[in-house]
């Protein structure tokens, strides 16, 4: 079977394969249909993603259909369309037993410590699928996995109904963000240093957009909320730069939630924080989000509406990358087809 592997940085293989097989009473054999590549991804291919292990078949915004189970799996059917949760984790850590087992300490994520998904057949543990409509097109089910992050980052903002909400970035995750925000009923006000970007933003529901180069980023938010300040401010951009705006721009009793592994410090004085009594939240990949957002899609609540701008046939896949990387302004989010 064809496989994309990483083996060092800047180096891209397809592969043949053999075809994986069970092992273990609990697990599937899932046929991929669609991978998204994401940011992560990239920076596994310039060398520059400090979690990754190498070498590695990449992906984790994984998408197909099941076609063989284990004995003992019984939530699951063959031709079942699914989506994949891509980590694995402990359960007996502080975190696990917390519920949070996205921060396990001993976390492994599909296609970063483990090969994931961008091969046309992956065996998983049966918790690790999510059953889809089978309507739902391929490329809405390839963005459940991108949903659950912008799902996670608003749920440790404590993102409420009729809240100011400012998210810095409006990339792929910083939409996802802006989706998942709206439902809740927020008001958004959203940042990027690209008019495409924003007025993209625009269409998939923000308020207010905001252009730094422009316009000055606090004036215009102590404009729109009459000086108060954002509720909620999440950073999807992760620079010590926009750390620092978040803090100062969150209104008194707010959030702010950062996605970043910027390893850069940045400079906060902690009166900000105690003044207002700041709550800081780091965001970090997704727990209990799938559930939720697998309803979204279902319910055609969540779609993608143009964030999907790019697919391309395994076969492609170096060309696909080449591309990305030479027309970051062009591409939201692009997916590689192993139909």
């Amino acid at each position: 079977m064809k496989a994309i592997r990483i083996p060092k940085a800047h180096t891209i293989e397809l592969l043949d394969i053999e075809e994986p097989v069970i092992e273990k009473d609990n697990q599937v054999k899932v046929k991929v249909k669609r991978v998204g590549i994401c940011g992560s991804d990239m920076h596994i291919y310039h060398g520059t993603n400090p979690l990754a292990t190498y070498p590695r078949i990449i992906g984790h915004e994984i998408t197909g259909v099941i076609v063989e189970l284990g004995r003992d799996v019984n939530k699951v059917s063959v031709g079942d369309h699914v989506v994949i949760e891509p980590i694995h984790y402990c359960g007996e850590c502080y975190a696990c037993k917390s519920g949070r087992p996205n921060v396990c300490k001993d976390v492994a994520v599909l296609g970063v410590h483990e090969d994931g998904g961008m091969q046309e057949f992956i065996i998983l543990s049966e918790k690790q699928v999510h059953k889809m409509d089978s309507d739902i097109e391929w490329d809405e089910a390839v963005m459940a996995e991108p949903y659950t992050i912008g799902a996670q980052a608003v749920w440790r903002g404590n993102v409420q109904d009729e809240q100011t909400v400012f998210i810095q970035g409006a990339g792929p995750i910083g939409i996802t963000v802006l989706k998942m925000a709206k439902i809740l009923g927020a008001t958004t006000i959203i940042s990027d240093l690209t008019n495409e970007r924003l007025a993209f933003a625009k269409e998939n529901g923000a308020d207010y957009t905001i252009n730094p180069f422009e316009i000055d980023t606090t004036e215009k938010i102590n404009e729109i909320t009459n000086g108060e300040g954002a509720n909620v401010v999440i950073d999807a951009v992760g620079t010590p730069q926009t750390f620092e705006l978040s803090v100062q721009i969150a209104s008194p009793a707010g959030y702010v939630v950062t996605l970043g592994f910027n390893a850069t410090p940045s400079a906060i004085a902690q009166m900000l924080i105690t003044k207002k009594e700041l709550t800081i939240a780091g965001s970090r990949l997704q727990t209990n989000q799938f559930e939720k957002v697998v309803k979204l899609i279902n319910e055609r609540k969540l779609t993608h509406n143009g964030l999907v701008t790019h697919k391309f046939h395994v076969d492609d896949v170096k060309e696909a990358f080449k591309f990305i990387k030479e027309n970051p302004d062009k591409v939201r989010k692009a997916v590689i087809s192993f139909e």
